[in-house]
């Protein structure tokens, strides 16, 4: 008797966690996908200042290298660091349409010209 009340207990504490799982979260009100889009921003920041510091670190122990090394091979030219600046974030909702991409020109032909008589002496109409 007791195994079948904690098996049926097992089960039933189970189903409960498998259903809270699988409900869904409501959608982020403008405010958080706002904040979310700003710490994802800020985020991305970061990684380029870590990038930067580490280009800086690995100019500095190169450097070294070179000037105590006494069979070291003078220093291939390469991009230097570029530093990222200081955090900045623009809202999308603030960005002029200019910005957004709205006039950006159309992408790549994909296919030759319909015609093969040049634009300049073709009829016009």
């Amino acid at each position: 008797m007791k195994q079948t009340f904690r098996s049926t207990l097992l089960a039933l504490c189970t189903g409960c966690l498998c259903s809270m799982a699988l409900a869904k979260l409501p959608a982020p009100t403008p405010e958080a996908a706002a904040k979310a889009a700003e710490a994802a921003a800020k985020t991305a920041w970061s990684g380029k200042v870590d990038n930067y510091k580490l280009c800086q670190a690995q100019d500095r122990v190169a450097a070294h290298y070179r000037k105590t090394a006494k069979d070291a091979k003078p220093a291939v030219p390469s991009s230097a660091c570029t530093d990222p600046g200081p955090f900045a974030y623009t809202p999308p909702a603030d960005k002029p349409i200019e910005a957004s991409g709205a006039h950006s020109p159309p992408g790549t032909a994909s296919s030759p010209p319909s015609t093969t008589t040049p634009a300049a002496s073709a009829p016009k109409s």
